[in-house]
């Protein structure tokens, strides 16, 4: 086994970063592409119902899809599109917005969202799966199995609606819709999107303390007389969390991504409830946009989650 100095160490990680940053520009290029293309097929006229009940004049409807390159190949399009975004520029959407200013004025509510989601899912789902981890084959053990099989099996929509209706309608202890996206009026729908990881998370957590606790190294601390506080706290508990780091990093991505039903049903003005006003629009130019926003977000919490690998266990080498 090979064992590097402070600085030597500080210097893999720099180019570990480095060489996960250069890959991450192939990734956005290839999900460009890809959600254009998907968009490009979308069946549907973008002009639809923009002159209200009457259908748009032929002058407008030339007008319009000139302004927006929609009269031209798939490929030219996605060229002209391509040259703007690497000058940083998302592009303008089909109300005359330009989809930056779209998405700053909605990202920070749906990060919210996310956050509280994460949150959650770290503490209610790592304690629960250490609890049922410990408590292997007892009350505690399968409560969590049969409470965590219940949110795995209902749709997060189910769960959107019962939470609406018992805590905001019969008892009155949260705000039904998000109103001005405070953190209070967040709390629950952050909490009904988080619901499915949750249960994830404490699978996940139980899955690997259980094995863990089987393992050679935890006899040998027992042997030795250590308390079992100690043995699951200092040492099993710290390589049980890798695969739930990894877990939680990525579903970080998916719950900014995934809000957009839970924005939907609490009225959360978010990226979610954007994507999917943008979709059913047929609006290309914010869908690329703010997917490549989820992509990017995505792909950056994954490279943290890489490196925080390193401090949980030290074996693991970045080179």
């Amino acid at each position: 086994m090979r064992y590097l100095g402070s600085e030597q160490k500080e210097d893999v990680l720099g180019k570990y970063i480095v060489r996960r940053l250069l890959q991450m520009i192939p990734v956005l290029l290839g999900t460009t592409f890809f959600i254009f293309f998907l968009v490009f097929m979308l069946p549907g006229d973008p002009t639809a119902g923009r002159c209200g009940d009457r259908p748009c004049s032929e002058a407008y409807v030339a007008a319009f899809r000139a302004e927006y390159n929609l009269d031209q190949p798939f490929i030219v399009q996605y060229i002209l599109y391509l040259g703007k975004l690497i000058q940083g520029d998302l592009g303008t959407n089909f109300y005359g917005n330009t989809v930056v200013h779209e998405l700053a004025i909605r990202y920070p509510t749906t990060a919210k969202l996310a956050f509280i989601a994460i949150l959650f899912e770290a503490i209610v789902g790592v304690a629960a799966g250490i609890l049922a981890g410990i408590r292997k084959g007892k009350l505690a053990d399968n409560l969590v199995i049969v409470s965590t099989l219940v949110f795995i099996s209902v749709p997060v929509f189910v769960v959107g609606g019962l939470a609406q209706f018992f805590f905001g309608i019969k008892l009155g202890w949260a705000p039904i819709t998000a109103g001005d996206g405070s953190w209070g009026q967040l709390l629950m729908p952050g909490l009904v999107l988080g619901s499915l990881s949750v249960a994830y998370a404490a699978r996940l957590t139980r899955t690997s303390l259980v094995e863990n606790l089987r393992a050679d190294y935890v006899r040998t601390a027992k042997a030795k007389g250590l308390s079992t506080a100690r043995t699951v706290g200092i040492h099993t508990l710290r390589n049980s969390l890798l695969p739930v780091v990894t877990y939680i990093g990525a579903s970080f991505g998916v719950l900014m991504g995934g809000a957009i039903v839970t924005e939907r049903i609490f009225n959360v003005n978010g990226i979610g409830f954007f994507l999917w006003r943008s979709i059913s629009q047929r609006d290309g130019v914010s869908v690329v946009g703010a997917v490549i926003c989820l992509v990017l977000v995505y792909l950056i919490v994954n490279l943290i989650v890489d490196v925080l690998y390193g401090v949980l266990d030290p074996r693991i080498s970045h080179d």
